[in-house]
């Protein structure tokens, strides 16, 4: 208990002091702040540099210097002991390391906040890395969170404005990022999916699970001896290096839908016969069908300068609701794409192309759902690496010139075409099922089609008439009531009450009295007759 008093006290003034330091720095020194703000992470521990790292990825709500700054936090810690490390696998497989592996080196690789790396050697002579959790980090977690939690609870009590931010919701998503990043479980399901994807491809790879090690505090994964691929910028296989990793992506994204949604240089190796190699599946990217095709036409409209097709697309991919002002934003779009052609080809960018036009008509408030923050942050990084391989590619001529085949992948039915072409082929295919269904409809209702008419902001209107037709009934049933009692009255047979007025004609004027006192007390409330 007092352990958990001083933690929350620790996050409480690490808070307050970075409340206090916004105040004084933004007036004077505003770029000093994302440093101020990893620094104070940094303090806190583990828990809060993995949540520092998971907030790098929100575009929708961080100006670049702070995702930058977030995105490279890491946090200094010593290796556990081999002892420690060598428990914690044999309490996850049921096995002694001895017999588990061939050799077990008692020196890690690399030692991280949540996990550290050791090399191995399977019976059968495979190299493998083995990754560890560091003990008691589940727990750590559980209870920073929670402290998180009153904390931010407190500062919205303290500053009721920080309630429009939704910062308990924001909490809740890094909590459940951060619970993935430390279940090994989760990154060996990612790891399985991806390899579906990319074993196929003969220019990238990826190192696989060691089945069946796999646990939520150990996985055992193949040893890939690559070479990282900064180490090829600027030499002769950089241009060979860079069309696959486009190929590769083309591929992830169109075709299988399914995508590695952290490829940054650190994360990507390569091998002397010009392989690729992909590392790290804490985090993947999914895109349904739908959003395949919407994205293939984005890129398309894109490079076809077509801001009605780009409103389209964007409307099919979740930016923006069916319902929007129409004419403001093709203006908008019209203006980015004006502004993207001003530029070299080399520097053209299809990432953010589309990231200004999901921003377009939004608030401060903005957020977009977790899995179009992945796809956009995805083609950022693909894009930076792509440039940094080879400076000189122009992207949206390649894009352009490949169009016809990413659409082709998504859509293997639609005809070559322009744009236009392609959109009025596409509704030209849905014709007859769309008549087919208007003739059925007309079939049962004797030959007249069956429309359905939606208004909206009628919704008030409908709740009065509603009342007002409940309380029409009310007073039918009221005076119904009435007119039954003063009928009783006229009857001297049965049982009698106060000497002379029959039971049932009390009860019934009782009733009506009940319901005309509820009709009042209605008509009060709604201070409408």
């Amino acid at each position: 208990m007092a352990g958990t008093v001083r933690r929350g006290g620790q996050i409480a003034w690490a808070g307050l002091k970075l409340g206090v330091a916004v105040l004084r720095l933004r007036r004077r020194a505003l770029d000093l702040l994302p440093a101020y703000v990893s620094t104070t992470l940094v303090g806190l521990g583990t828990t809060f540099v993995k949540l520092g790292q998971g907030l790098s990825l929100r575009w929708d709500l961080l100006p670049a210097p702070y995702r930058e700054a977030l995105s490279r936090l890491h946090s200094d810690v010593p290796a556990f002991p081999a002892d420690q490390a060598r428990r914690i696998v044999e309490q996850a497989f049921g096995a002694p390391v001895d017999e588990l592996f061939a050799s077990f080196d008692d020196k890690p690789l690399a030692a991280a906040s949540v996990a550290q790396i050791h090399a191995a050697r399977m019976h059968d002579g495979r190299d493998v890395v083995v990754k560890i959790t560091r003990p008691g980090i589940h727990a750590q977690v559980q209870a920073d969170l929670r402290l998180l939690r009153r904390t931010v609870r407190v500062a919205q009590w303290l500053w009721p404005p920080l309630k429009r931010h939704r910062p308990l919701e924001l909490v809740d998503e890094l909590g459940a990022f951060l619970r993935d990043e430390i279940d090994m479980r989760h990154e060996a399901q990612n790891m399985r999916r991806m390899a579906k994807v990319l074993d196929p491809l003969p220019a990238i790879t990826q190192p696989h699970v060691v089945e069946p090690y796999a646990t939520r505090d150990v996985l055992v994964q193949d040893r890939s001896h690559g070479t990282r691929l900064e180490a090829a910028y600027g030499t002769a296989a950089a241009p060979a290096l860079a069309s696959g990793l486009l190929d590769a992506y083309v591929h992830q994204l169109f075709g299988a839908g399914v995508f590695h949604a952290d490829p940054h240089p650190g994360n990507l190796f390569f091998f002397d016969d010009g392989r690729l190699c992909l590392h790290d599946f804490g985090s993947i990217g999914v895109l349904d069908p739908a959003s395949r095709l919407a994205l293939g036409g984005m890129v398309e409209a894109i490079a076809a300068d077509d801001a009605e097709a780009v409103l389209d697309t964007a409307i099919a991919l979740g930016f923006f609701p069916p319902q929007v002002e129409r004419r403001a934003h093709v203006r908008e779009i019209h203006l980015i794409l004006a502004e993207m052609a001003s530029r070299p080809l080399a520097q053209w960018s299809i990432a953010e192309a589309i990231w200004r036009v999901a921003r377009i008509g939004q608030g401060a408030g903005f957020r977009l759902p977790a899995h179009l923050l992945a796809l956009i942050r995805t083609l950022f990084l693909v894009e930076n690496t792509l440039r940094a391989l080879d400076p000189d590619l122009d992207l949206l001529g390649t894009l352009s010139a490949r169009a016809a085949d990413i659409m082709a992948i998504v859509d293997t039915s639609r005809p070559a075409g322009r744009p236009l072409a392609m959109r009025l082929a596409r509704t030209a295919r849905q014709l007859p099922q769309i008549a087919t269904d208007l003739l059925r409809q007309a079939q049962l209702s004797d030959g007249r089609p069956a429309f359905s008419v939606h208004h909206h902001g009628l919704t008030s209107t409908q709740e009065a008439l509603a009342r007002t037709g409940n309380r029409l009934a009310l007073a039918l049933v009221t005076l119904g009531l009435y007119v039954s009692g003063a009928l009783l009255t006229l009857h001297t047979d049965g049982p009698q009450v106060l000497g002379h007025l029959p039971f049932l004609a009390v009860v019934a004027f009782a009733a009506a009295g009940f319901l005309s006192l509820r009709l009042v007390i209605a008509i009060t409330r709604s201070g409408h007759l």
